[in-house]
């Protein structure tokens, strides 16, 4: 843990500067080991690489980001329902309340999750100490992103 953790609420809004995502709001959750990604039409490509669509909005196809990058790791999660299923691992910078780390995220279909992006404990533990009471401790992302986001900030 970080000398001066940074405190983080329940919800933020984040950015993955790797991935050309400059605002994705994302649930912080210490139940979970690993941090997850909402990703579609995954494409493994030759050289340990994969390709992969973004929807950085819940509930809108708006604004869909295409990536390509080296694939980190394969690994057997199980999600909140119990199943288990092989997820394609990459390794991208969070930059989350001012900070940014460097976090292993799983590439996974979210669409029905309630957020697109979930930041879990190996990356929470990089600094960051989770008041379950508080939200947005960072701000808000700006109101015409709000709202492109459907108001659910």
């Amino acid at each position: 843990m970080a000398r001066n953790p940074t405190i983080a609420g329940w919800r933020e809004w984040a950015a993955l500067p790797g991935l050309d995502l400059p605002w994705i709001k994302v649930k912080l959750d210490t139940g979970a080991r690993s941090s997850a990604l909402h990703a579609f039409d995954l494409e493994e490509l030759p050289g340990d690489r994969v390709r992969f669509s973004v929807h950085p909005w819940q509930d809108t196809d708006a604004d869909a980001v295409t990536h390509e990058c080296d694939v980190h790791d394969r690994r057997i999660v199980r999600s909140s329902t119990g199943h288990t299923q092989e997820r394609i691992v990459v390794l991208t910078p969070i930059t989350l309340a001012g900070r940014t780390i460097d976090a292993e995220v799983t590439l996974s279909n979210r669409d029905q999750m309630g957020f697109r992006m979930l930041v879990g404990r190996q990356a929470l533990r990089q600094g960051f100490l989770v008041d379950p009471a508080r939200s947005f401790t960072a701000g808000r992302a700006p109101k015409e992103i709000r709202r492109r986001n459907r108001g659910r900030a």
